[in-house]
């Protein structure tokens, strides 16, 4: 059955295909975005609790580090607000002390220095230092398409910065805590604070994450209205400047004709024609294995995307609450303002629990109850009924729980009262007293939500084995380009990776637009131009 003919068709709904597709909609271009869900945003997801109205749950995305500063986000003037509170993280340790990350440097400083006034001053000096590295190297390379490797390390190599990034990189965040931190809570904090961007700590390559991270300009910000806001945001976008997106629409296949990607076929047998290109915001699997046909797969380039690999130790497993108050924790009898903490981590207390966390998902068993959650409503009144709030605690766990992913259907429920029961160790009031209703989600129910984040990987695939830069998700397919013209990548298994950040999208739209000669409206140097050089 044919329909409909675009410019371009979007495969999926996440935010990375609604920021390109309102890029090449407001660039002129007819797009249509596709998504099987019955909502777009992907991620972007807040739902209500059915059992009692009003009470407004963030699923999946959350913390949005950084959210408005992302290029798009000034570009696109969408409307929707940010707060970013001041106490950004707290690490809870069971002796009433807490590690604390303020977005103001001075006062984390001094936080670290009731642990170690040596490693206090260590931090200052790597936030400092790094700030003209993220600045300058940093935050151009995540929002442009990435560079060949060899070229790249040329082109850092010609500056001090640039020489500087190289040298640290060459270390894994393992190796840059034990060399440059002397307390084993402030080292286990830093690891865990970069462990939520899901870099495996033993990766040589990624040793500048921590001190990049310190030295951002922004840290954890959270959606006004919760998350799936900025997903209406993008949509109503998309829709005033002559885009479509249809929802609850399953995909059979991506056409191909005379070698080039064409558009798509439904499963109700409709077929969407693009006469300029097809972006997809899915996993390798599902776009070059489920939905090409195979005789336009060549085997090597269905090989490659068979093998894209998934985080092991990425999982996760949620518990969300509705309350009568907030989470009222033991330590902020002495810290009062450790009750409005942003994000809180608990159960972490050293550098030797690392360890046993990565030997248990990889063996698919439950590891030690180390936590980290909000509650949305001390910050955003709009996500509870009047006098009440919202909180919820994620815990990495396996997604195949002793071998079997569908052993979280069995398991779930005591898994989740367990980890509530962690939680309250350390929040006595949420020993049901202030619970009103409370429910639990496992890796398993993730992917069964998002099939896109296979085995529960929310960031869309590992950085391992050269799955980074321009061999993300593989060499040949990496710059948004996929070896079959007329296709190209946009979604979380791209460069820079997942998170909310939009570059996926936001980098791509710039690739696409170039290949169609088209005249970029907004503003996106070439990164060979604006790397330092001395």
């Amino acid at each position: 059955m044919d329909g409909p003919t675009y410019d371009g068709v979007v495969l999926g709904a996440g935010h990375n295909a609604l920021v390109l597709q309102a890029y090449l909609c407001r660039a002129g271009l007819r797009v249509l975005a596709i998504e099987r869900a019955t909502a777009p945003g992907g991620g972007l997801a807040t739902v209500e609790n059915p059992r009692h109205p009003g009470f407004l749950h963030n699923p999946h995305s959350f913390f949005h580090r950084g959210a408005t500063d992302m290029p798009w986000f000034r570009d696109l003037e969408l409307g929707v607000r940010y707060v970013e509170p001041e106490l950004n993280a707290a690490m809870l340790l069971r002796d009433g002390r807490a590690l604390e990350w303020w977005t103001d440097l001075d006062r984390t400083v001094a936080s670290f220095a009731e642990f170690s006034r040596t490693d206090a001053a260590v931090l200052r000096r790597w936030a400092l230092e790094f700030q003209p590295i993220v600045e300058q190297i940093l935050a151009p390379e995540a929002r442009s398409p990435p560079l060949e490797p060899g070229r790249r390390r040329l082109l850092l190599e010609r500056s001090a910065l640039g020489r500087r990034l190289l040298e640290v990189s060459a270390m894994s965040p393992l190796e840059f805590v034990q060399k440059e931190f002397e307390c084993d809570a402030v080292r286990a904090g830093l690891l865990f604070f970069n462990g939520l961007r899901e870099v495996d700590l033993r990766l040589r390559g990624f040793g500048h994450s921590i001190p990049s991270l310190l030295a951002a300009p922004r840290k954890a910000q959270m959606c006004v209205g919760g998350s799936a806001a900025l997903a209406n945001a993008l949509v109503a976008d998309v829709q005033a400047h002559g885009g479509q997106v249809r929802c609850g629409v399953e995909l059979r296949s991506i056409l191909v004709e005379n070698g080039r990607a064409s558009g798509v076929e439904l499963s109700t047998g409709e077929r969407v024609h693009a006469r300029g290109f097809v972006a997809s915001g899915l996993n390798p699997q599902q776009t070059f294995v489920d939905l090409l046909p195979a005789e336009h797969v060549p085997p090597s380039l269905r090989k490659q995307a068979a093998g894209f690999e998934y985080n092991v130790i990425a999982p996760l497993f949620a518990v969300q609450a509705a309350l009568r108050e907030p989470p009222h924790y033991r330590a902020a009898a002495a810290r009062p303002e450790l009750d409005r903490a942003f994000l809180v981590i608990i159960g972490l207390e050293g550098l030797d629990q690392f360890e046993g966390m990565v030997r248990a998902h990889e063996a698919g068993a439950p590891p030690p109850h180390v936590a980290w959650g909000a509650c949305p409503t001390l910050f955003d009144s709009t996500q509870a009924p009047p006098g009440c709030h919202t909180a919820f605690l994620w815990h990495k766990a396996p997604y195949a729980l002793h071998g079997d992913p569908l052993r979280w259907d069995a398991e779930k429920e005591a898994y989740g009262r367990s980890l509530l029961g962690t939680w309250s160790e350390y929040a006595p009031n949420l020993d049901r007293s202030a619970v009103i209703d409370v429910f639990y989600q496992s890796p398993l129910d993730t992917e069964r939500s998002l099939p896109n984040m296979r085995g529960g990987d929310l960031l869309v695939g590992a950085f391992t084995n050269g799955q980074v830069g321009y061999n993300r998700p593989f060499p040949g397919a990496g710059a948004y380009r996929a070896p079959i013209p007329g296709l190209y990548l946009c979604g979380g298994s791209t460069h820079p990776g997942g998170n909310v950040t939009g570059l996926c999208g936001y980098n791509a739209a710039s690739v696409i637009a170039a290949d169609a000669g088209l005249v970029p409206w907004w503003s996106a140097p070439r990164l060979e131009d604006v790397l330092p050089t001395a």
